[in-house]
């Protein structure tokens, strides 16, 4: 899976429906075993509601962990698809217990939502068994190993969880991370479960030309208007990579060759429409194959990759062994309906996907609270892959800015936890941010303390030793110990504590040396929060002058609570520049803080992207922050530092078009957030924001008009590349546009009109379309345009392009945003509950902070939250997240939220997944 917040990666769950629901369900049909007799009766007594609820909310810990008393030792699946509401499976396991001395175990398999029609122990009907809304139960299995047969019944068009079986746009296909495959059939579905899997499709031919599951092809038929297809799978797997797929699909073909000289049959596969934007995901898987064994020595193993995309999806995508499912959002590219960003997004999660064969199919985890063994590692991978894909710097700060809004905002609130979590209600909750973005900072780590030699030599003995087992965050910490002879015990403490590490400067001094020669000490604490021992952190450093001079750079390890740390020094005017290309997830204070001077000093001549960047951050969130606390009437003029930075990048030539853009940004409002630590004011920090950023296009009015000029492409006939220098200047033209915009004495309308108008590409048309729907008091020549927007997407059958429609007009920070945009959109008839297209309305919405940070704001999210959760679960929790900050927030707001929180936790028959969220939050 990749959580992918900025490339959204976006998140799984097999969820229990609500409880409710399934508690009158329970005497009729879909969970009426063989013969129809009632449940009940099986169990000898009446099943109680509060056993269930009982059930659905138990809190898991990591501490509980038990192996399995059974081995599974092969499994063959026949999935019978009689209509889009009706599959049977009969799953044929062959069990032998791990023990062969002791009676046999009762045998416990998770089942969720299947309607049981027979059971058969080595061939025979077998009576004496339990089943529950839960799972299966032989209290007394055979002694000896045992072929245990189950056919049950399922209902994929009902499955609006989009967990299991399930349909999109009329075809069939699965999700089992991380607990889907209980509600396919009867299982151990936990991942140290690991066997072969041999799978077996059946379905009418006419409405399901395109049969596949995991692994290779062994054989197909046709039985007069059906036909059937045969998967086997040579490598062991447990549930969560189960993947089938039945349906009418389009594709595109291609090969690749190893470099053992295999050849790899490779298929990207979409509804008929979207074929034509697939050749871009097909790019990026056959780089990412050949980057792999460049970098990891890893090759692939199967003879055939497919890559299926789905309209209907709750995450990015799924890494299925050989067949991986994906979000529409995170394959189809194509200039007229793709942004660079989505571009580079589609790039990172193809190759995040194929990453996970070795990292996380090959070898996997032991349970699920080590789930960042395989999303940090694989993230980390895909981030290095985007690096040299296109440019290490960009991305760099691309990720640091994720980590900083993102993963610092969710440990300032009640859901922080470890990267590996020691509790859980729904394990789809853990798909986070801090699972798998500072996951993959925490592997970083290791790459910055051991070198890339090391790392390499660390990542081959992981591989192994582990080849084909399911194993814990401890047994990689431990490859890369003993594959450089390293002592990392102490480095465990990133996997134990939660929290944002703050590391504070407090002593700088310049200091000769007996031979007279100067140099710069610096002392270092560190402190995460109540009586945590000091972590291992790796600080990346050199000093800056103010002639332009940079040292040499040095890996300075913070191991101890505090420590000293000695760098070159030239002259009086040398600024330390400290934590290098982020070198470690932690928060970097000076006290006393730099000097504006010092840091323009770093914004100017730093060698270190990061730090440059940072520099730049660091001087306009004063700017903002003072503005914030300024009193009401108070008309503050922008200090001169902060319009010569500005100007100087708008100067700037010869830097990375891409860098400049992103200097030239403010910074967000969640990172300005967790500066505030008196009670956030949310209207109050918009205004300063939109107050700075109109002052700054004042200022530079004539800089950013010339820019803008000289960035226009007068040359229309060139081809539309996504390299790295025609993405900055799109990037760097766009953000000259955005502040333009701001301006009341330029005709802001026309000049985006114009911009929409000549726009070859959706980078270009969706900058201008977001602007014109932000502006107040708009003529109809706007609205021409946003309507012109629509109905092109429309005709052409693009709903990623429609998402965006109403992303921008959520997001529009406009008068009575909620009641003018967002209610009437709600009641559009393209609105709906595919989960893309909910959260590019309300998810957007709730990022809105000038609007949702009302009553009616909060009032319409609960709402929102308690109407999806009936239908999907996992939707429901990640939105509910949104109020997850209340005790940050002033006493009005934070009430306010507060109270938002324990009318979400209320609501009747609440699924488990949102019930978690909403009740960590008010803990």
């Amino acid at each position: 899976g990749n959580m992918r917040s900025s490339r959204s990666r976006l998140i799984l769950s097999a969820a229990a429906a609500s409880l409710s629901s399934r508690a009158s369900s329970l005497g009729g049909g879909s969970f009426r075993p063989a013969g129809g007799r009632p449940l009940a009766l099986l169990r000898g007594g009446a099943l109680q509601m509060s056993a269930m609820v009982q059930e659905a909310m138990t809190e898991k810990f990591r501490k509980d962990y038990e192996s399995l008393p059974y081995d599974i030792e092969s499994v063959f699946l026949d999935l019978d698809v009689k209509s889009e509401s009706e599959t049977v499976v009969t799953s044929t396991i062959r069990f032998q217990a791990k023990d062969r001395e002791t009676t046999a175990p009762a045998l416990e398999l998770q089942g969720e939502e299947l309607t049981l029609k027979s059971v058969k122990i080595d061939g025979s009907d077998f009576e004496a068994y339990e089943a529950t809304e839960a799972g299966l139960r032989i209290a007394s299995p055979p002694s000896s190993a045992f072929e245990l047969e189950t056919v049950v019944g399922i209902d994929p068009k009902a499955n609006t969880q989009l967990s299991g079986l399930y349909a999109s746009s009329g075809n069939l296909c699965t999700q089992c991370e991380a607990e889907g495959f209980r509600r396919i059939t009867y299982f151990y579905d936990r991942p140290d479960c690991m066997t072969k899997f041999k799978v077996k499709v059946s379905a009418l031919k006419e409405k399901y030309p395109i049969l596949l599951s995991n692994g290779n092809q062994v054989g197909r038929g046709d039985l007069g208007d059906r036909h059937w297809a045969e998967f086997e799978d040579p490598f062991k797997k447990p549930s969560y990579l189960f993947a089938a797929v039945a349906g009418d699909l389009g594709h595109i073909e291609d090969t690749f060759v190893t470099r053992s000289g295999r050849e790899v049959k490779l298929f990207v596969w979409s509804e008929h429409h979207n074929v034509g934007a697939l050749d871009w995901a097909m790019h990026s898987l056959k780089t990412s194959m050949k980057w792999d064994e460049d970098v990891f020595g890893r090759e692939y193993d199967l003879d055939v990759y497919h890559i299926v995309a789905v309209d209907d999806f709750n995450m990015g995508a799924m890494e299925n062994k050989g067949l991986n499912v994906f979000n529409t959002a995170c394959v189809l590219a194509k200039p007229e309906t793709a942004t660079d960003n989505d571009y580079e997004r589609v790039l990172g999660v193809v190759a995040h996907e194929y990453f996970h064969n070795w990292s996380g199919n090959r070898v996997t985890c032991r349970d699920w609270f080590q789930l960042t063994l395989k999303e940090g590692l694989t993230v980390f991978r895909d981030q290095l892959f985007s690096e040299d894909m296109t440019s290490e710097a960009v991305k760099r700060i691309e990720d640091v800015r994720v980590i900083r809004s993102a993963q610092f905002t969710q440990d300032a609130s009640p859901m922080k936890h470890p990267i590996r979590p020691e509790s859980y209600i729904a394990m789809d909750n853990f798909y986070t941010v801090t699972v798998y973005n500072k996951g993959a900072e925490v592997i970083r780590m290791y790459r910055t303390l051991l070198g890339k030699d090391g790392f390499r030599k660390g990542m081959d003995l992981y591989f192994e030793r582990h080849d084909g087992e399911a194993v814990t965050c401890d047994d990689f910490r431990k490859a890369m110990a003993d594959a450089n002879g390293r002592n990392l015990d102490q480095f465990e403490q990133w996997y134990v504590q939660p929290g944002t590490p703050v590391v504070t400067v407090t002593d700088r001094r310049l200091v000769k040396d007996d031979k007279g020669s100067s140099y710069y000490s610096l002392t270092l604490e560190q402190s995460n929060g109540e009586d945590q021992p000091p972590l291992h952190v790796p600080i990346r450093a050199a000093t800056v002058a103010a002639d332009g001079s940079v040292s040499e750079e040095t890996v300075f390890e913070l191991t101890e609570k505090t420590g000293v740390l000695e760098l070159p020094a030239s002259a009086k005017a040398t600024v330390p520049s400290l934590l290098r290309g982020f070198s470690a997830p932690v928060k970097l204070v000076y006290e006393p803080p730099l000097t504006v001077d010092e840091l323009e000093t770093l914004a100017a001549y730093d060698d270190d992207p990061f730090c440059k960047w940072d520099a730049w951050q660091q001087l306009a969130t004063r700017v903002v922050l003072e503005k914030y606390r300024e009193k009401e009437e108070t008309e503050s003029e922008l200090p001169s530092y902060l319009v010569n930075a500005f100007k100087a990048t708008l100067a700037d030539a010869k830097a990375d078009a891409s860098l400049r853009a992103y200097s030239l940004a403010l910074p967000d409002y969640s990172s300005l957030a967790l500066e505030i630590d008196d009670g956030i004011d949310p209207q109050k920090l918009c205004s300063a924001l939109k107050a700075t950023r109109k002052s700054l296009a004042v200022a530079s009015k004539t800089e950013l008009q010339q820019l803008y000029e000289d960035l226009t492409d007068k040359d229309n006939d060139k081809a539309f590349s996504v390299d790295a220098a025609s993405v900055g200047r799109r990037r760097l033209r766009n953000a000259c546009l955005a502040y333009l915009s701001k301006l009341d004495d330029v005709d802001k309308e026309k000049l985006c009109c114009a911009h929409f108008d000549a726009a070859t590409c959706m980078t270009d048309s969706i900058a201008a379309a977001s602007m014109l729907a932000g502006m107040e008091d708009t003529t109809a020549e706007a609205e021409k345009r946003l309507g012109e927007y629509f109905d092109r997407a429309k005709k052409n059958n693009e709903d990623l392009v429609v998402n965006k429609w109403f992303a921008i007009q959520a997001a529009a920070d406009v008068d009575e945003a909620l009641e003018k945009n967002v209610k009437r959109l709600e009641k559009h008839p393209d609105f709906s509950d595919n989960p893309n297209r909910f959260r590019s309305l309300v998810n957007v919405f709730a990022t809105n902070a000038n609007h949702f940070h009302t009553k009616e704001g909060y009032d319409w999210i609960v709402a929102k939250i308690q109407y999806i959760d009936k239908k999907n679960p996992q939707v429901a929790a990640r939105l509910a997240n949104v109020f997850g900050s209340w005790r940050r927030y002033d006493k009005n707001h934070a009430d306010l939220m507060q109270a938002a929180l324990q009318q979400v936790k209320d609501t009747p028959g609440l699924s488990k997944d949102t019930f978690e969220i909403a009740s960590r939050s008010l803990a």
